[in-house]
């Protein structure tokens, strides 16, 4: 019994050590930068030309300047808008293909193809991707030039200085990059459950759509709750893409503006108080909107 205690503890040893490299990155990028952060929200931190005003204690005058200005508001509003209208026809699209590929009554011919085609887009630098619509949806660009030519417009249309446009150029860009990686993860999930459960309920009468949404959706609902919380958070840290796009301006009219371009805009004037206070609120942001999305998802599956 002795010697089995001393191989446990020895075993455990060597668990410990392999965890060290682990905490050890996590400390020194993850939680000293995030304690950093917080300390400097409370200071006065900026520069005012060449003069180097701070670091002077302010308290929460930070936090309050930002919460007083609508801006904050506003360009939350913007990065959910612009995460929704992606989110939405992606967790849509994915399900479909998900379904199509675990299928295996379908059949479907160069499966292995078409799911490292539909990946391929995230694996392109998000700055990349922007640029090429840009290239494509500018003013003299070529799906202008095709729509001219075919008769459906008499002049070029500006993508990019409509609101709504704009902002849909955004969420189809974000689309065609993570809805490959989303199919995968829900593919992943469907393969995992026991067929025994699908063929049971072929030889009970149920049609394709009651096996869909009675056994296939509940029971892949852990990877849809990580899916969702994963990319809300994506969605909250929303950046190079309307940065590229729009050349950092956030137009038309400030309705592509997000958080996170915010924030960066403080980190360019180097107002580091500013930027410490936007990111500490928008940490709680993160984590509220993520637990609420937990407990109604939990609250869901427990009924």
């Amino acid at each position: 019994m002795k010697t089995n205690n001393k191989k446990a503890v020895s075993y455990n040893r060597w668990g410990y050590i392999f965890l060290i490299p682990f905490f050890t990155v996590y400390v020194v990028f993850q939680l000293i930068p995030l304690v950093n952060t917080i300390y400097n929200s409370f200071f006065e931190n900026y520069r005012s030309g060449l003069t180097q005003v701070g670091p002077n204690f302010t308290g929460l005058s930070n936090y309050i300047q930002l919460i007083s200005q609508g801006d904050l508001l506003v360009y939350f509003q913007n990065t959910m808008i612009m995460w929704l209208m992606c989110f939405i026809p992606q967790i849509i699209v994915s399900l479909l293909l998900a379904a199509w590929f675990s299928d295996p009554q379908l059949r479907l011919r160069g499966a292995r193809f078409f799911k490292t085609v539909i990946y391929l887009p995230n694996l392109i630098m998000a700055a990349a991707f922007a640029m090429l619509f840009f290239t494509l949806f500018s003013d003299g660009g070529p799906i202008n030039s095709i729509l001219i030519s075919l008769g459906i417009l008499d002049e070029p249309f500006r993508f990019l200085s409509s609101k709504w446009s704009a902002r849909s150029l955004v969420a189809l860009m974000n689309f065609l990059m993570w809805f490959g990686n989303t199919t995968i993860l829900l593919l992943a999930g469907m393969l995992g459950i026991d067929t025994a459960l699908f063929e049971a309920a072929q030889v009970d009468g149920a049609s394709s759509s009651q096996i869909f949404f009675k056994i296939t959706l509940p029971l892949l609902r852990p990877i849809l709750i990580y899916v969702m919380i994963t990319s809300l958070i994506g969605g909250l840290q929303m950046f190079d893409v309307p940065q590229v796009l729009t050349n950092a301006t956030g137009d038309p009219m400030r309705s592509t503006m997000t958080l996170v371009m915010f924030l960066n805009k403080h980190l360019y004037s180097k107002n580091y108080g500013m930027a410490g206070a936007l990111s500490v609120l928008m940490f709680i942001v993160t984590g509220i909107l993520s637990l609420i999305v937990f407990r109604f998802t939990q609250s869901k599956s427990s009924n």
